[in-house]
């Protein structure tokens, strides 16, 4: 059921505006942070391809247009497509092997080709997540989002200590130490107000000492231009695929689903930070980031440049900051746009030392790991969940580190797909998850119009279920009783509630029963008020008396709500005829 704990931390919600000069400076503090990985990623792709550098810098110029253009997307939500959270937009690292390889073996028109064709995949996803419910659980999202942090940190580390040769051995991990001790210590016991100014504080205080060892490359910033565009330099799109099109695109095609499912962890944890009292997680919020997501790697397949995803330090930085505020999303994508066409100033944010951006971007990814063991932890972990959650992530931990059958792996297909530990580590997830479903209990279904029938059809269904499982009539009758004020909770004040179809579905778990209703979406979602009748307890309408029986006969309910469609899970106990008496 929806959390009742109220989050002090949040300063401004969605739906709200902080003042001009506190949003911008909370977009360019943003920008300073995701700029610099969306340019590098680029350059690093490029670099290991051995690509022309005008190549280069038509990449660099698409991707940040791109991730600028699906920021401001997924914040002002048009339609299906964002989320209308902060969620910011970057170049995918999960892509960097395969593109690779996409651009070693056959140049950036095929890669245009690969990442428009594997972002069709992300609009289907998007329209039937609902449909895959039962595979991308809060254990797979959680643990894909830990694993998220889990491969960063090498990477993380690494630049900790990434200063020109004959640098001051003293310069790294001074430039560091102090970096992480501003941010931490304004993180924990700086004011709300002063809060929001840490990373910038952090950043400038690292950079101020990185300066005084001469880590701060002034020459990149000075030889920069003040304004271009490299549309001579773009690569085209290929319309006719050859064989190597062919023995790639499978490859594309599941790190864009492994993509996919980072993406649904963030549309999950950013509704959870950016409210003060968070409720249940709205799955068309989730729709409208994948959405957004396929956008943008549409927009970088015709771009000719790396695909995007949701860069989960947003849900780390909106923690930070406390603000969850749809004019900062905004204001952070014009701010990228903007600097796709002014190489100056994103050569400012280019040349922040990479000691600075490690433990700056250490924090952010901590407090992502625990955010993805609170997605995990917060559905109930039993033995099965937990040996899920664990395998995949120790699976995923093996491989990024080269330390599950290396050689086995070689240097093609099995090494792109496997190599990195979320795609590896989200794979298993998905393999353990369908397992589960192929060998749990058997579901029952029910199939109805919603008519003045529906209620003793239901009545009928669960009085055979309940028998078929040798429950009491007793708690036969309570089955009936939880599943028809189910029912009655989805459907009341909804106009048209005939023209519906509901389908329910029924299996026996230990001694309890799950029942899932799946019907058209419309109304309140049924955990949110439940949470609420636990802060109210006067009854304010007779709505609520179905909510209290609800609550009270069940023991958990969880209703998730997608574009066109709802679904109502309730669990509930009950004795079985020979245990009763």
């Amino acid at each position: 059921m929806a959390s009742e704990t109220v989050n002090e931390h949040v300063r401004y919600e969605p739906e709200e505006n902080p003042p001009p000069l506190i949003a911008l400076g909370a977009g360019a503090q943003a920008a300073a942070i995701i700029v610099p990985g969306v340019v590098l990623t680029v350059v690093l792709v490029v670099r290991i391809a051995d690509a022309s550098e005008s190549y280069m810098a038509w990449a660099v110029f698409a991707a940040m247009v791109v991730c600028g253009l699906t920021t401001v997307l997924q914040a002002a939500r048009l339609g299906r497509f964002g989320s209308g959270h902060v969620l910011i937009m970057g170049t995918s690292g999960a892509f960097i092997a395969v593109s690779v390889a996409a651009l070693e073996l056959a140049g950036p028109a095929t890669l245009a080709s690969l990442v428009v064709i594997s972002a069709l995949f992300q609009f289907l996803l998007a329209a039937r997540l609902s449909l895959l419910r039962r595979i991308f659980t809060p254990v797979v999202t959680g643990t894909v989002i830990m694993l998220i942090a889990a491969t960063v940190a090498p990477v993380l580390f690494d630049l900790l200590s990434d200063v020109p040769e004959g640098t001051d051995t003293a310069a790294a991990p001074l430039t560091a130490i102090v970096t992480l001790a501003v941010v931490v210590g304004m993180v924990l016991r700086a004011p709300p107000a002063l809060r929001l100014w840490s990373p910038v504080i952090g950043i400038a205080a690292g950079c101020a000492v990185g300066a005084v060892y001469g880590l701060y490359d002034v020459g990149t910033v000075a030889d920069a231009g003040w304004f271009g565009v490299p549309f001579r330099d773009w690569p085209g799109f290929d319309v006719t695929p050859d064989s190597t099109f062919w023995a790639l695109l499978p490859a594309f095609i599941v790190v864009t689903i492994v993509g996919a499912i980072e993406t649904i962890g963030d549309g999950v944890a950013i509704q959870r930070v950016s409210r003060r009292r968070p409720g249940a997680t709205d799955f068309r919020v989730v729709q409208g980031a994948l959405n957004a997501d396929g956008m943008g790697n549409l927009l970088s397949g015709l771009g000719g440049t790396l695909p995007n995803t949701t860069y989960s330090t947003s849900i780390s930085l909106a923690e930070v900051t406390g603000i969850g505020s749809r004019r900062v999303g905004v204001i952070l994508g014009v701010i990228v746009l903007a600097l796709a066409f002014f190489p100056k100033f994103a050569a400012l944010l280019i040349a922040i030392p990479g000691p600075v951006v490690g433990a700056y971007v250490t924090v952010l990814i901590a407090l992502l790991f625990v955010q993805g063991m609170k997605i995990v932890i917060q559905d109930g972990v039993d033995h099965r969940k937990a040996a899920v959650a664990g395998v995949s992530f120790w699976v995923g931990v093996g491989f990024q580190n080269g330390m599950i059958f290396p050689d086995l792996l070689g240097d093609g297909f099995l090494s792109v797909l496997l190599g990195n530990g979320m795609t590896s580590g989200a794979i298993v997830a998905v393999v353990m998850m369908v397992f589960l479903e192929l060998t749990g209990p058997r579901r029952r279904q029910l199939r109805a119009d919603m008519d003045q029938h529906t209620l003793q059809r239901l009545g009928v269904f669960l009085r055979v279920f309940a028998a078929n499982a040798g429950w009491s009539p007793a708690s036969a009758e309570r089955l009936v009783l939880v599943g028809e004020e189910t029912l009655h909770s989805m459907t009341e004040g909804i106009e048209d509630s005939g023209n519906r179809r509901l389908v329910v579905t029924a299996r026996s778990v230990g001694g309890s029963a799950e029942l899932e209703f799946v019907s058209a979406g419309e109304g309140d979602n049924l955990e949110d008020r439940l949470a609420y009748l636990g802060e109210n307890p006067e009854v304010a309408d007779g709505r609520e008396i179905s909510f209290r029986l609800l609550r009270h006969l069940s023991s958990s309910v969880s209703h998730q709500k997608y574009h066109g469609v709802d679904v109502v899970a309730v669990k509930v106990a009950a004795e079985r005829s020979g245990d009763a008496g």
